[in-house]
């Protein structure tokens, strides 16, 4: 029993030592971007949350920059132009190792993850 117990505890020390974020990629995602950030924070309130904006024409870096204005654990990274799923996901990477991110998770804008 005590080994159970000192195992749960060092569980849920590791559990408060988490640091998670969830990047989420964007180019012209406008109408999709409001919706999958309101269902991941209500889905992992502890998690941060990256947007990754492709210098999108539609006004969703716009739309990020708000949301995050009003959201601390949400940020937004922007590139110059569209370069691409994989290089979106190396630069968060890049982001999320800088700043002691234990677990990166990746999430589609559509919502296709959920």
């Amino acid at each position: 029993e005590a080994h159970l117990a000192q195992g749960a505890q060092q569980a849920e020390e590791e559990r408060h030592q988490m640091r998670v974020v969830v990047i989420i990629p964007t180019f012209n995602e406008y109408e999709n971007l409001r919706p999958i950030v309101g269902r991941v924070r209500a889905a992992v309130p502890d998690a941060d949350v990256l947007v990754v904006d492709d210098n999108s024409p539609d006004g969703t870096g716009e739309l990020a920059d708000a949301l995050a204005a009003e959201d601390p654990q949400l940020q937004v990274l922007h590139r110059p132009g569209k370069e691409g799923l994989g290089r979106a996901y190396l630069d968060a990477f890049t982001w999320a190792l800088k700043r002691d991110y234990t677990h990166v998770v990746e999430m589609d804008a559509d919502g296709s993850h959920l």
